[in-house]
């Protein structure tokens, strides 16, 4: 598990190769990663916006951005936290990631910036 602090929020990652949807033949690797976002500050966060620095071995980037985090704009209380689930696609069996959150303190209305640590996606080797 990676994990980072910062602006009083906890972020984990936890990561997997999916085999059952991978087809490396074809070029496609594909990796769950489990994230938990914890408020460890004495406001409310909701979660705003996401952005995705994704790599490849092959050299290739790529940004994502959207709203919340599938589907949702979670809002976080003190002491609490909010998991989910999602997915990345490669085209190579190694890369990494990193990115941003972007939350609002719900009793300011300000908004800032919390970091989803670099993580790493690797597929198992086959060795014969």
């Amino acid at each position: 598990m990676i994990s980072k602090i910062s602006e009083g929020i906890k972020v984990n990652v936890e990561c997997n190769y999916n085999t059952k949807h991978s087809k490396p033949i074809l070029g496609d690797f594909i990796f769950s990663y489990c994230i938990t976002i914890e408020n460890y500050n004495a406001f409310t966060v909701q979660l705003l916006k996401r952005k995705w620095h994704i790599f490849d071995s092959l050299g290739a980037y790529r940004e994502v951005e959207g709203d919340g985090v599938v589907g949702v704009q979670p809002i976080i209380k003190p002491g609490d936290h909010f998991q989910y689930v999602s997915f990345c696609n490669l085209k190579t069996e190694i890369g990494k990631m990193q990115g941003s959150y972007e939350l609002l303190n719900l009793n300011t209305l300000e908004t800032f910036y919390v970091t989803i640590p670099e993580f790493e996606l690797i597929a198992p080797l086959k060795y014969n």
